[in-house]
């Protein structure tokens, strides 16, 4: 029966949706059995019962789609610009989705949508395209979002303006660091959380506006790594991960601003967020383990809780490798205070008084970024030699086979001054306290006196002597005071003195200060730009170092494991396994494999003039 009638059926059909779609309203029920009947017919053949509807009706109402909607867009085209005319065409599929529910078999809804998304958007992709700039500048949100909903389905339609969210991402980015003075103050703190700021904005707006697709949080990643890594001369090195760790010793060391642990947590959580952008992670490292030993030694924490939850962070963005020293420096700090409570309930056991009360820190050193060159034949200060002795004698005992070396250049104590009016209480260095304890004796003493009675180097005792004449504790007569000056890179001038050795120093009993307890520091050794900066080009010769054997270790490792390969293939190979660390440069890579080819732990194939093999 449907067969015969099968052509009016079906064009009758068509034109009261058609006639639906142009605001006329239809029986929608009617429509729904008619079309229904279709594959009601075919099942009760026991045939494919989607065959005949899809045969009789549905092909042509695709096309009869197409041919309405290809109309409507150009119409709406003409009277709408883009903002507008995304919106009606959002209302329009809307509109088209419950439609289809009424009257049309589910199987048939996506392909019918398609058919419309193709005509109203697909055909007109360039044009829409081409807006996205002004919208993405604009951060239009309203028309970023109607955007995205409608290139969403449509293939590669969301490619443009993803690029144009990372492009505008990026420039927001160095627009922030382009502004900022490296000499001023607050550079550190600056760059860090002003960068934050364009990342938390544009991560928001991923996710208000394009739904937190996968797509988007690419392109912020990709626009962040560019913006972290930034250099204007592409010669020196890039500063950020330098900076990045100077963010976190200024959260985590003790300081006058009152921040709240919570405001810490948020602070260092927000911050690794950066921290993952940031291409040459073995800088970080290296930075960030030498603040994080000061840290620790001078006891300058806020609190070990913080420091331990700041690693665990590091952990869980690097993995264990990465954090493995920073784990062990911790984990000294927390058994030497176990050894120190072992040491004196030992003390207490035998009875024994010591002259001064002292704390240790048994530090593994492989693990601490110290320097470890300590002043040859210096004479300990009497009342801590029999201390030292004490804890050497017990620490063997407990530790067969095990050396210590005492770094006395990263000591400190506190001595307290009894030959002034009022009692001060100074902390000051070991090489300080060796000298001032000579003035238990007299109240007076040459240069060379002094360096016969402690052994210090020159450079030592002039450093350390500064430090008393500059806090006025200790007086010299003018005769004797020579000074030299020489200029610090950044243009400044910094005073060196050069005492000679007939110089007499005399301690002055009239000493006076505002506060009755300070620090004495040693002359040279203020945390100034100076001292920073060559901090700086020391640490990074250091990681030049480290980066030659990492990437003579890796390809020693792969050499072994593969035996024989290729030399492009060897590159891309140990590229692969540095870039968690450091992105190798080609050169470096070049310079590791001749390096490994004259220690004769690989070799040039005869047979082949780019192939290595390795040598057992």
């Amino acid at each position: 029966m449907i067969l015969p009638l099968q052509s009016d059926l079906v064009s009758l059909l068509l034109h009261v949706i058609n006639e639906d779609r142009c605001g006329k309203p239809q029986n929608k029920k009617v429509i729904q059995s008619v079309i229904n009947s279709f594959i009601f017919v075919e099942e009760y053949r026991s045939k494919n019962k989607s065959k005949l509807y899809q045969e009789l009706f549905e092909t042509p109402f695709l096309e009869a789609t197409h041919e309405y909607y290809k109309r409507e867009a150009k119409l709406l085209l003409e009277k709408n610009d883009c903002s507008s005319y995304m919106e009606q065409v959002l209302i329009r599929l809307d509109i088209e989705r419950e439609r289809l529910s009424n009257f049309l078999p589910k199987e048939s809804h996506r392909r019918v949508i398609q058919e419309c998304e193709k005509c109203m958007v697909g055909e007109y992709l360039d044009f829409l395209q081409n807006e996205c700039r002004s919208m993405v500048k604009k951060e239009a949100r309203k028309d970023l979002h109607n955007m995205f909903r409608l290139l969403k389905p449509v293939e590669s339609g969301l490619q443009a303006l993803i690029k144009q969210i990372e492009y505008h991402i990026k420039e927001k980015g160095l627009e922030i660091i382009r502004c900022l003075n490296p000499k001023d103050e607050n550079y550190v703190q600056c760059f860090v959380e002003d960068t934050l700021k364009v990342y938390r904005h544009h991560l928001k707006l991923i996710y208000e506006v394009f739904n937190d697709d996968k797509n988007f949080i690419a392109a912020l990643d990709i626009a962040c790594t560019e913006v972290i890594n930034y250099r204007e001369n592409t010669k020196v090195v890039c500063r950020s991960p330098e900076i990045l760790a100077r963010y976190f010793d200024s959260l985590l060391k003790k300081s006058t601003k009152c921040n709240s642990e919570l405001e810490i947590e948020e602070k260092l959580t927000q911050a690794i967020n950066i921290f993952k952008y940031i291409n040459d992670k073995d800088i970080f490292q290296k930075f960030y383990s030498k603040m994080l030993a000061k840290r620790l030694i001078y006891s300058q924490y806020i609190s070990l809780d913080a420091e331990e939850m700041m690693i665990n962070k590091l952990k869980q963005a690097c993995g264990y490798e990465f954090t493995s020293k920073l784990h062990r420096m911790f984990t000294d700090i927390k058994v030497s205070e176990d050894l120190n409570h072992q040491f004196y309930a030992k003390l207490e056991t035998e009875n024994v008084k010591l002259p001064v009360t002292f704390s240790i820190y048994v530090l593994q050193a492989c693990a601490w970024p110290l320097n470890q060159t300590v002043v040859p034949n210096f004479s300990i200060p009497q009342p801590f030699e029999r201390a030292l002795c004490e804890f050497e004698g017990f620490y063997s005992k407990k530790f067969s086979g095990r050396k210590l070396t005492w770094l006395h250049h990263l000591s400190n104590g506190e001595v307290k001054f009894l030959f002034t009016k009022k009692m001060y209480t100074v902390i000051m260095a070991t090489y300080h306290i060796s000298i001032i304890l000579l003035y238990d004796y007299r109240d007076e003493y040459s240069y060379q006196e002094i360096q016969e009675n402690t052994n210090l180097n020159d450079e030592q005792l002039q450093r350390h002597l500064q430090s008393f004449v500059e806090a006025k504790i200790l007086l010299i007569d003018a005769i004797n005071a020579g000074t030299s000056s020489t200029s610090s890179p950044n243009g400044s001038s910094l005073s060196v003195v050069n005492y000679p050795k007939e110089a007499k120093f005399t301690l002055n009993k009239n000493f006076n200060n505002k506060r009755i307890k300070f620090k004495l520091i040693v002359a040279q050794q203020k945390e100034t730009q100076q001292t920073q900066q060559k901090e700086t080009e020391q640490t990074h010769a250091s990681i030049e170092e480290d980066r030659k054997l990492f990437l003579q270790a890796a390809i020693v490792r792969i050499m072994k494991s593969r035996k024989k390969m290729r030399h492009n293939l060897l590159i891309e190979e140990v590229i692969s396994q540095s870039q968690s660390r450091f992105m190798p440069q080609v050169p470096m890579i070049k310079k590791a494999i001749e390096s490994l080819i004259e220690k004769q732990y690989i070799e040039r194939v005869s047979t082949s003039s780019d192939e290595y093999q390795y040598i057992a």
